[in-house]
C-alpha cells in the first residue's frame, strides 16, 4: 500500500462518518507522531504534514549527524548521511524523510483502531454541539426501544432519550412509532451525549401552539403561562400585541381547526385558552373555565380566593381529583376554595370536611401518596384516622405526621370564615372586607361566548 492508496482509505472513513477533511488532516497528523513515538521512543524532532486534497503525506524527522548511532530516532551516522548530502560533517542537523508504509502492518492496523476512536470522539462531539444549541426546540424521531425507565428514539444517527417522567401518562409508545418531542436538555457524559426530550414539558405544549399558529412565530401574539396536567388538561395564557386580533380566536383557528391539531398530538389533552387580564376577578373567572363561578371573594393581601359555585357545576369547577381548581390556582398565583351556593348560603361549610389532602400546596406528593394507602384523602380522614394505623404504612414516620399536622392546621388557619345566615350583620361586614364579584359581572368582563370557545 503506498502513500496515496493510505490516505485514500484514511478519506474514506472520513466521507462515510460525514467527518470534516480538516479535521481528518488533524487526526492523522496526530496519529503518525504517535506511531513514531511507538517506534523510536519520542516523536519530538518529527514534523508530520498532511494534504488530504492531493493526497499526500510528508513525515521529516531531524537528526544529528554522528560517529556511531545509539538512538535510531535523533541520530544518524555520517556515513549514512553523506550518503544523501555528501557535504554532511559530525554535529550536523540531517532532515530524514519517513516512508509512512515504512511502519509495518501491525502499526497501521493500530493506527486504524486510533482513527476509528477518534472519529467517535468527534461524532459525540459533533452531536453533543449539534443537540446542545437545539435545546429547546421540537424534533421527529421513530422509537427504537421502549425500556421500564425511559424511551429510545432514533434521529438520523442520534439517539435520545425521552424518561418516563417526560412521557404524557396516558401514552402507550411502540416500536417503529413515529414521536415528536422538545429537546429539554443535552450533557455530555462518558458514554457519549445524553440527549434528553420530553413531551410533558411545558415548553413543548408551547412550541406546538407556535407551529400551528402564525401569529405566535411573528410574535402578534405572545403565551404567557402555561400549566399542565400532562394528558389530561392545561391552561395558558395569551395577549395579543394587536388590538384588531383576538388572542383566544386566533389560537382556536376557525372552527378550532388548529387547537384541535394540538390536542391531537397531545393524545386529547383539553386545554383551555385564555386571555390576560390584570384584574384578578376577571382572570379567576376565565382560569376556572368551563366552569363560571357564581360570586368570588377574593383578598389579595393573602392571594386568597374564594369561589362559589352553583350546586350543579360544582364538579366542572374542581374537576377529577380537584385537578381543575388547583390548575386556575396555578395559573392565577392565587389560592383558591371552591364551595356550592347551598352550603355557602345555609350552614358554614365545615373544613374538615370539604378539605382534599393533595388541596394543600405545603403537603408533598409524597405525603399526600403514603397517606391515601391508609385511606386518608381528606383532612376529616386524618383527624379521625388511628395514628397506629398510619404509622404501620410503609415510610410513614412520627415527625411526618407531626409535620403534616401543623401544615394541615396553617392552611385551615389561612382559609376565611364563609359568612352565617342568621348572623346578617356579620355576613355583610365579610363581605365587604372582601372583594365581592357578581355572577352578571363576571360574565360581562370575561364574555360568556369566549369561555365557552376556548375550553376543548
Amino acid at each position: 500500500m503506498d502513500k496515496q492508496e493510505l490516505i485514500q482509505g484514511f478519506s474514506d472513513i472520513a466521507k462515510e462518518k460525514n467527518i470534516d477533511r480538516t479535521e481528518i488532516g488533524t487526526i492523522l497528523e496526530e496519529l503518525f507522531k504517535s506511531l513514531i513515538e511507538r517506534q523510536y521512543g519520542s516523536a519530538e524532532n518529527c514534523d508530520v504534514i498532511v494534504n488530504i486534497e492531493r493526497g499526500e503525506l510528508e513525515i521529516y524527522q531531524n537528526k544529528e549527524v554522528v560517529e556511531e548511532v545509539e538512538n535510531l530516532g535523533t541520530e544518524i551516522s555520517m556515513k549514512d548521511a553523506q550518503k544523501i548530502e555528501p557535504d554532511m560533517q559530525l554535529g550536523d542537523s540531517f532532515v530524514d524523510v519517513i516512508d509512512p508504509t515504512s511502519f509495518g502492518r501491525r502499526l497501521i492496523v493500530a493506527a486504524k483502531q486510533y482513527l476509528s476512536q477518534q472519529i467517535r470522539d468527534i461524532e459525540k462531539k459533533h452531536t453533543f454541539e449539534n443537540y446542545f444549541n437545539r435545546v429547546g426546540e421540537v424534533v421527529i424521531g421513530d422509537v427504537r426501544q421502549v425500556n421500564r425507565d425511559s424511551i429510545h428514539i432514533h434521529i438520523e444517527q442520534s439517539e435520545l432519550r425521552m424518561p418516563r417522567t417526560e412521557t404524557i401518562p396516558n401514552e402507550r409508545y411502540r416500536r417503529g412509532q413515529t414521536l415528536r418531542a422538545l429537546i429539554k436538555s443535552v450533557e455530555m457524559r462518558a458514554s457519549g451525549p445524553d440527549i434528553v426530550v420530553s413531551r410533558s414539558d411545558n415548553q413543548f405544549l408551547a412550541k406546538l401552539f407556535e407551529m400551528e399558529v402564525p401569529e405566535i412565530e411573528d410574535g402578534i401574539i405572545e403565551i404567557l403561562t402555561i400549566v399542565r396536567a400532562p394528558g389530561q388538561r392545561a391552561k395558558i395564557t395569551v395577549r395579543s400585541h394587536d388590538r384588531r386580533i383576538d388572542a383566544v380566536g386566533a389560537c382556536v383557528g376557525m372552527r378550532g381547526s388548529r387547537i384541535q391539531a394540538v390536542v391531537r398530538e397531545l393524545n386529547g389533552e383539553k386545554i383551555d385558552v385564555i386571555n390576560k387580564s390584570d384584574q384578578p376577578e376577571v382572570l379567576i373567572s376565565r382560569a376556572l373555565s368551563p366552569a363560571k363561578p357564581l360570586n368570588l371573594y377574593i383578598d389579595d393581601d393573602a392571594k386568597h380566593c374564594m369561589a362559589v359555585f352553583d350546586d350543579e357545576e360544582m364538579d366542572s369547577g374542581v374537576g377529577r381529583n380537584y385537578q381543575n381548581i388547583n390548575l386556575a390556582a396555578e395559573l392565577t398565583g392565587y389560592k383558591i376554595e371552591a364551595v356550592k351556593q347551598s352550603e355557602y348560603e345555609g350552614t358554614p361549610v365545615n373544613k374538615d370536611q370539604e378539605v382534599f389532602l393533595d388541596q394543600i400546596n405545603t403537603l408533598t406528593k409524597r405525603m399526600v401518596s403514603l397517606l391515601s394507602e391508609a385511606d386518608v384523602n381528606t383532612v376529616a380522614d386524618y383527624n379521625a384516622a388511628n395514628e397506629e394505623d398510619l404509622l404501620a404504612v410503609k415510610g410513614v414516620g412520627a415527625k411526618m405526621l407531626e409535620t403534616v399536622s401543623e401544615r394541615i392546621r396553617q392552611y385551615l388557619a389561612s382559609i376565611p370564615e364563609l359568612p352565617k345566615e342568621e348572623t346578617n350583620d356579620e355576613a355583610v361586614e365579610m363581605a365587604n372586607e372582601a372583594e365581592e364579584i357578581p355572577a352578571k359581572e363576571i360574565e360581562g368582563k370575561t364574555g360568556k361566548v369566549e369561555l365557552e370557545e376556548v375550553s376543548t
